[in-house]
């Protein structure tokens, strides 16, 4: 066996990766699992985005290579969504980049901007994939708490106090996941603010603004946020297409550039179908939202009911693609979604795995029809 790189001591397999294959085998051995763990939207894209992707594989040079930063079209469309929805001007020459799939710009801005040894302020909970991007580049991660008492938000001031100096990027994600947690005006500003004071690279990862979401928000909006902030952005669960992996990253034309510097040393531009279709996805009418977010409506009601069957408490304000649950006293969240699992053939996670502020709450997915959810609640009622 030839050793492997040190860089894998310091990270394990990503949670679903593992759980999904413990939860395939069940169902290989007959058991009827439903699947409440994993945000992969179940719905279709809109039609267009469908009709758009297969319309293209006849046109001259489809199936060639593509430019690394997206054909024009697409970065005209992307620029356009972000200002008709969020109020934000942006140069789709210079100051948008198409991803394959927004986690992928996790690597791509850690490799940019992270030396060996700097500090990465990380959310706790948070998305797993900000802690382990981290320590593969060789920084540090260091955990900011997220707490429902102070609504899921950091405490800025808090943080100054433990000193920043090796600190060289911030990931935030509002709107929150796992907790569904929404930042507040005050919230960006301040982190503005912070970032300017301290010498920080801020970076929003903001996947779910259209999800049960009244007030879509894009930290770049707000007074200076080019100078010291990036915006991730995908249209997974906006609209159904997360196999489909389009992402964008927007901000700054020298951050673009340098996160462009990595990209192309690392991947190729996206299938030319793709990008038609996500043109067409970033085209939709107000109408797509209401048409989903009606279906996701129904879906929670009856995630509530599960949730309360559970013996849990939930924010019924909270937006997103999940209902985060807190766990009855004394209750450890990965024993009990094991022994769910195991006796009622259910798959909820755990929140353990988003960090140790997770370890009494458990996630579960919006992502199952209404008859697996009613299903789930008969089997746990």
């Amino acid at each position: 066996m030839i050793p492997l790189a040190n860089r894998l001591q310091t990270v394990e397999e990503y949670y679903f990766s593992k759980k999904l294959r413990e939860v395939r085998l069940l169902q290989s051995q007959g058991k009827p699992i439903i699947n409440l763990g994993i945000g992969s939207p179940d719905l279709n894209p809109p039609e267009r985005v469908l009709n758009a992707l297969v319309e293209t594989f006849n046109e001259d040079g489809a199936h060639k290579y593509q430019s690394y930063q997206g054909i024009p079209e697409l970065r005209e469309a992307i620029v356009a969504f972000y200002k008709r929805h969020f109020n934000v001007s942006l140069s789709p020459l210079t100051e948008v980049l198409p991803l394959l799939g927004s986690k992928e710009g996790i690597m791509h801005i850690s490799m940019a901007f992270l030396n060996e040894g700097d500090e990465v302020l990380i959310p706790n909970p948070g998305y797993p994939s900000y802690e382990s991007v981290t320590k593969l580049v060789g920084a540090k991660p260091v955990f900011y708490d997220l707490k429902e008492e102070h609504n899921w938000l950091p405490d800025l001031l808090e943080l100054e106090k433990n000193g920043l100096e090796n600190v060289k990027l911030m990931w935030v994600n509002y709107p929150h996941m796992p907790t569904g947690a929404q930042a507040t005006n005050k919230l960006f500003e301040d982190l503005i603010t912070f970032a300017k004071r301290n010498k920080i690279l801020i970076v929003n990862d903001n996947p779910y603004s259209f999800v049960l979401n009244r007030y879509p928000r894009s930290i770049l909006k707000y007074k200076d946020a080019k100078e010291v902030c990036l915006e991730l952005n995908s249209l997974s669960k906006t609209f159904n297409m997360a196999g489909w992996r389009v992402g964008m990253v927007l901000g700054k034309t020298e951050y673009i550039n340098a996160i462009l510097k990595v990209k192309s040393n690392m991947d190729s531009g996206m299938f030319l179908g793709i990008q038609k279709g996500a043109i067409e996805a970033l085209n939709c009418s107000d109408m797509w939202f209401m048409s989903l977010n009606s279906v996701y409506e129904q879906r929670r009601k009856t995630v509530w009911k599960i949730a309360e069957a559970l013996k849990c408490t939930y924010d019924p304000n909270a937006t997103g693609l999940f209902v985060w649950c807190k766990l009855p006293d004394h209750i450890d969240a990965e024993e009990y979604i094991d022994l769910i699992l195991k006796e009622r053939s259910v798959f909820i996670t755990p929140g353990t795995i988003f960090g140790s502020n997770g370890n009494r709450y458990i996630r579960i997915s919006l992502c199952a029809s209404q008859d697996q959810l009613e299903e789930a609640l008969a089997r746990l009622t």
